[in-house]
């Protein structure tokens, strides 16, 4: 890709609008930034960018350029989105155009869950090996971020989502992690193959020399790339897990309840996608297990607040859709008393019910989809509906008897109440040290 001369129009400001901005303009292309927001949102910019402030859609149908680039946030099938693109040569996204200066190894990770957890742990080990391996793309720096530094790493553990993978064209990952798979962002896709067909795209431009890491029982196409499987159900796969211990062809290669502060069925899963798709780059077994010694997982993923009166307490917040609930529920050893709820997304909790019959003595809900979550729950457990997060904090307390669990797993999105899972998962945090 050639910039000098171009002209490139940035839609969004944020942190990945601003790294593209950054390395456009370090390309030689004439840039401007375009969003909604006012002039506040433009200071961080770099010097040499055009700012547009409440750009509206009447203005984005007068841009002309050469590439649009679309921050992930920004609905690509949107009216928007469609209004900027009327005059410009080619939509693409951050990721995209910083790949198409990136001369290194790229890791690929989507899946619907435990994508954040995967990158973490394909970074550090990467890392360990002398690679670099920044974790970037949806979770951690920008991808142009990356690129712009004055030496880029080897290898970066990137992971993308959905709206980042909508606006690749070129992205060519030599080893993709293909976690799962399950019904997510109904708000922003028309149909679940809609979604479906967003993550495949992650394999456009692979080619017979490439890996794909998968979970064994993946419905995926057929695909050119050598297939390595994983599973915590046949023993058979490429790797396996109980849980506990990781065997890669019969044989150990990590004990994760020795070696990391990671637990569950779930967290297995991701470690050995992680440490399936760095064998494939050559690293040793014994590197691999160094880097991940006394890894403890990142906040808001079934993280252990604090244990009072004989109750665990997990904070679970990046638990935003249907399958993330499920696995930390399946998870779970303890009975659990479950905190769900928040924006409505149009999904379908049905599915949840048999397990938390199986798996809960009560759930507790909150926020916007509040009542018709707890009147699907009941019929499994009793059930108590709720306004707030502190709400459900002190009801699941007096439902939960020592020896169980309180889980915060919400199952949807925070953006009813709080500005990300983050701040919802922090609330809960400081509201469960507030107990005595």
């Amino acid at each position: 890709m050639k910039l000098t001369g171009k002209h490139v129009a940035i839609l969004g400001v944020g942190r990945s609008g601003r790294a593209a901005a950054a390395l456009a303009l370090r390309e030689g292309a004439r840039v401007s930034a375009w969003d909604l927001a006012g002039p506040e949102a433009f200071s961080e910019m770099p010097t040499g960018v055009e700012i547009h402030p409440n750009a509206t859609e009447e203005q984005g149908s007068g841009v002309g350029c050469d590439f649009l680039v679309v921050s992930p946030g920004i609905d690509t099938y949107g009216s928007y989105v469609a209004a900027f693109s009327e005059n410009a040569g080619e939509v693409i996204g951050e990721v995209e155009l910083a790949a198409c200066f990136y001369q290194g190894i790229i890791v690929g990770i989507t899946g619907t869950n435990g994508k954040t957890t995967t990158t973490e742990l394909v970074a550090r080990i990467l890392a360990h090996a002398g690679m670099g391996g920044t974790p970037c793309g949806n979770y951690g720096t920008p991808f142009a971020e990356v690129v712009l530094q004055v030496n880029p790493p080897a290898a970066v553990s990137l992971e993308l989502s959905s709206f980042q993978l909508e606006t690749i064209r070129t992205l060519h990952p030599q080893v993709v992690i293909w976690l799962n798979f399950a019904p997510d962002h109904m708000d922003r896709y028309p149909t679940v193959e809609a979604y479906f067909a967003a993550k495949l795209r992650i394999f456009e431009n692979q080619v017979a020399g490439d890996t794909v890491i998968v979970r064994d029982g993946e419905l995926l196409p057929h695909l050119c790339a050598t297939s390595v499987k994983f599973s915590t159900i046949q023993s058979g796969a490429d790797w396996f897990s109980d849980g506990h211990v990781i065997q890669h062809n019969g044989e150990t290669w990590l004990d994760m309840d020795h070696d990391t502060s990671l637990r569950g069925l779930h967290n297995a899963e991701n470690v050995m996608a992680a440490l399936a798709a760095c064998n494939s780059l050559g690293i040793s077994a014994a590197i691999m297990s160094e880097a991940l010694h006394g890894y403890a997982p990142p906040p808001h993923r079934c993280e252990l607040i604090r244990t009072l009166d004989g109750v665990e307490y997990l904070n679970d917040s990046k638990a935003t859709n249907l399958h993330a609930l499920e696995s930390a529920l399946r998870s779970q050893t303890r009975p659990v008393v479950l905190i769900a709820g928040g924006k409505d997304k149009g999904l379908d909790y049905s599915s949840v019910v048999p397990l938390l019959g199986e798996k809960a003595l009560a759930a507790v809900t909150f926020g916007q989809i509040a009542r018709p979550l707890a009147a699907m729950f009941g019929e499994a457990v009793p059930t108590e509906s709720v306004a707030t997060l502190a709400d459900a904090v002190a009801t699941a307390r007096s439902f939960a008897p020592r020896g169980s669990t309180v889980l915060l797993s919400p199952g949807t999105s925070s953006f009813d109440q709080f500005s990300g899972y983050e701040q919802r998962g922090n609330s809960f945090r400081d509201l469960v040290h507030q107990l005595s």
